[in-house]
Order: C-alpha cells, then structure tokens, then sequence
C-alpha cells in the first residue's frame, strides 16, 4: 500500500513516514475496497457472477483505483457476454496503470483479432434489432434475430433471457427452460433468470397447484400449535367460539379500568409526585453531563469533516492528474456509439469534440499508448465521415446566407480533413462576410500558405489587400 499523497509505501502506523499525512483512514477504505475484491473472486470462482459484479462494483466505490478488482470486473462482464463494458473497463485499468498491467492483454486479444471485432460488431446490430423488433410485435423476428446473436456470442446472458422471455409468451415452456438452464450454466444467481424459471417450473407442473387447493377445500377443521400442544378444532366452532371471547374480553377490560381508575392510579399518582423532585435533579445532571459530551463529539466531528474534505481534495487531485477519467469516459462512450451504429458519426463525433475541448483545456496533456490507440482508431475509421458531415453542412447553411451557423461545421470539416481547401476558405469567407475582418484575414494567410497556387490563394490575396487597404 502507498500513500495516496506522495507515493511512499506505508508501514503499520497511522501515518505516512515520509510526509506525514494521517492515512488511517485512507487505510481503512482500501482494506474495505479489497475486502469487497475478495468476495468478488470467490463469487466469480463459483459461477456466482451476478454476485461477483455486486462484489466488486462495492470495491470500486471505496477505491477506484483498485486495478486488480476493475480487471477482474472487466473479466467477469466478458464471461457474461458483454463485452463493451468488460473493455471499458480494461481501457480504464489501462490508463490507471500503463505499465505492467494484464489490461493490456485483454485488449489486444479483442484489438488484434478482426474476426473477433467483427463479431461484438455483428452481436450488437442484431441484439439491438431484435429489440426492435420486439417494440414493434414482430416476435418471430426477434427470436430468430437473437438466435444469430447467441451463435455468435453463446456466453451474452441477455440475449438467452430475452430469448426465454420470448418463449414463454408463445407458452413454449420446455423452450424457454431450455434458455433459462443455460443462463445459470454461466451464471449461478442470476436473479431475472431464477425469477423466470420459477414462473416456467410452475407452468410446467400445474397439476401441483390444483391438488393444494382442493385438499384445502376438504379440510373441515383447523389445528394450531399453542406451545407443546397441538389444538384441534373443528370450523364452526371456532368461529362461535371467537364471538364469546369478544364479549367476555370486552367486560373483563371495562372491569380492568374501573378498578385501575378508583384504587390503582390515586395512590400511584401520588406515589409519582413524591419522586418527582428527586427525578428531575437526576435528569438535570444528567443533561449537563450528556451537552458536555455532545460538545466533545461535535469537536470531534468538526475535525474528522475536516479531516475528510482534505483527504478528498487530495484523493480528487491524485486521480484527476491528466484529466484521465473524463476522456477515458468519452472514449468510451465514443466507442460504444460507434460500435452500436457505425453510421451514427455525429454522436462520435460528439464524444470525440468533447475530448479535444478537454485536451485543449490541459496545459500538459498525457495518455496512456492504448488510450492514443483507441482514439487514432476511431478518428481513422469515422475521421472521413465526419469531414464529409460538416462539410455539407457548412457549405448548405454558407451558401443559404447563414454565416454564423457555417462557421463551427466549417471549421470542424477542415479539422477532420486538413486537405479541404474550399472549407477553409469558405471559413474565412464567412467571417469576413459577418464584420469579422481581422479573423478573416488570419484564416485568408492561412491558405495563401497551406495551398499555394491555387485559385483560392489567389482569391485570398485579392481580398487581403482589400482588407489591409481599408485599415490604412
């Protein structure tokens, strides 16, 4: 264990010997974090991988850096078919330690192996059509859709139970216990898939219920355990016999109170007012003492909210260094976008323009190599479709006049794709066209530069001119 402020390894004190810092409590949240890892393992050591998600999600609450747990996690979401999340969560492993960290095998096992890409790909498209196809009451569809996703991906959980769900809507039992069987082979304590085989056994063997219901009718008595004893008694007498204890507990409870009213309570009252005095300087010693004990708690606790605060703020700068978690969370959510519907660009390209604002913000920007690899994938697999989406829309809102809104796409088109030329210089069109002349002019060079002898160049330098001749 190193402490969380300088990196030193601690020993067994409360406190760090290099730089001081009170670790007590840091120590008590990573014992608590590992001890949620622990339970984790031996969950997913039994197939219990619906406990061992619980588990280890737990550990990451207290420590998010515990990369053995986040692995694990990763390994056991893979084992259940879904497979964005269990890299997500290696991706996160991977920045959180670049070096020496079994992450990075996971992710060139499915990074390097196209077929593999190729069918997650495949598995989400027909996943997600399948339940389009259940929203719109095309169920035979559906089940024939989620069968091509389980012979790609046998192990996806979800795709067996919507399956199952499937099944017993057209009351094919044996079918969807089939399904159901196959969820607990991979997953032991799978709470839908135990709650759906329940309904499906009960379907199964209905001839049960029937049985337990006309053995009740035909009882005619009622037997109840009153200590060792065993009471039989038969329906009608119990129900006459419920009556009469009514009226005879009603008496006996009105007798009850008048003899408490007429002799009991006088002499308790009074009883009550001799000790009354001595009560209340007993009660008044005992407030004393208890505020001054509140006062004490409270300091302690002013000093331990303290003693958090400061901790947190220096847990926050420790995990917040590169701004690693917010990107990585785009990346992901990019690559999840992407591999859902590769022809959605412009959500990718959301995510991926909210990691450039990001990095724009830092003044030293660092990533991991497999954090870089990701993101120069995804730029290259959607970089062009992006330029090509702004583009149209820049050129479609500058030749109808609407300046302002040509601008951004613009200047994003020529981002993705520093070739075009025309986007350029239509953006410096734009802004000269809006009074924003000496941006204009900065753009205008900008082409006369990266395009020499060009039309565009020249044309650049006309209106240059112009513009340096109207300052004069």
């Amino acid at each position: 264990m190193i402490c969380y402020q300088c990196g030193c390894t601690l020993s067994e004190h409360d406190f760090c010997t290099n730089c001081g810092a009170d670790v007590a409590l840091y120590k008590r949240i990573i014992y608590i974090s590992n001890r949620f890892y622990n339970d984790g393992l031996e969950r997913a050591s039994v197939r219990d991988l619906t406990g061992a998600i619980t588990s280890l999600r737990q550990s990451l609450k207290f420590d998010k850096n515990n990369v053995e747990a986040r692995n694990l996690l990763g390994l056991v979401y893979f084992e259940t078919g879904e497979v964005v999340a269990a890299l997500s969560e290696w991706v996160i492993s991977k920045n959180m330690r670049p070096k020496k960290n079994i992450a990075d095998d996971y992710i060139n096992m499915i990074q390097t192996n196209q077929n593999r890409l190729d069918a997650i790909n495949q598995t989400i498209k027909k996943y997600n059509q399948a339940l389009t196809y259940c929203n719109q009451d095309s169920l035979d569809l559906a089940v024939i859709q989620l069968k091509k996703v389980l012979s790609l991906n046998p192990k996806f959980i979800r795709a067996h139970q919507l399956l199952a769900l499937l099944y017993i809507n057209s009351e094919e039992w044996e079918r969807a216990k089939r399904e159901l069987t196959k969820c607990l082979e991979i997953d032991t304590n799978n709470t839908a898939t135990l709650r759906y085989l329940k309904e499906v056994d009960e379907m199964l063997l209905p001839e049960e219920g029937v049985k337990n219901s006309s053995k009740k009718k035909k009882e005619e008595i009622v037997k109840y355990q009153s200590g060792n004893e065993t009471i039989i008694q038969p329906v009608n007498m119990k129900e006459g016999r419920g009556v009469t204890s009514l009226l005879n507990l009603g008496i006996g409870l009105a007798i009850g109170i008048a003899i408490a009213f007429f002799l009991i309570l006088p002499a308790r009252i009074q009883t009550a007012r001799a000790g009354l005095d001595e009560d209340l300087r007993k009660v008044s010693e005992q407030s004393d003492a208890k505020t001054a004990t509140i006062d004490e708690l409270q300091q302690q606790l002013s000093e331990l909210q303290q003693q958090n605060e400061t901790l947190q703020q220096d847990l926050t700068a420790y995990m917040g260094k590169d701004g690693t978690l917010k990107s990585v969370e785009s990346l992901m959510k990019a690559a999840g976008a992407y591999l859902t519907n590769p022809e959605d660009v412009t959500a990718v390209a959301d995510y991926l323009t909210e990691i450039e604002e990001e990095r724009a913000q830092e003044e030293e920007h660092e990533s991991s190599e497999a954090f870089d690899t990701l993101y120069n994938t995804l730029l290259a697999l959607i970089g062009p479709q992006i330029a090509e989406s702004y583009d149209e829309d820049g050129h479609a809102a500058f030749w109808a006049g609407n300046y302002a809104d040509a601008i951004p796409n613009l200047e994003k088109a020529f981002q993705y794709d520093a070739t075009n030329g025309q986007a350029l210089f239509d953006l410096a069109n734009s802004y000269y066209r809006i009074g924003e002349e000496a941006k204009a002019g900065e753009i205008y060079r900008q082409v006369i530069e990266l395009f020499p002898n060009t039309e565009k160049a020249d044309k650049s330098k006309a209106t240059l001119a112009q513009i340096e001749g109207a300052e004069e």
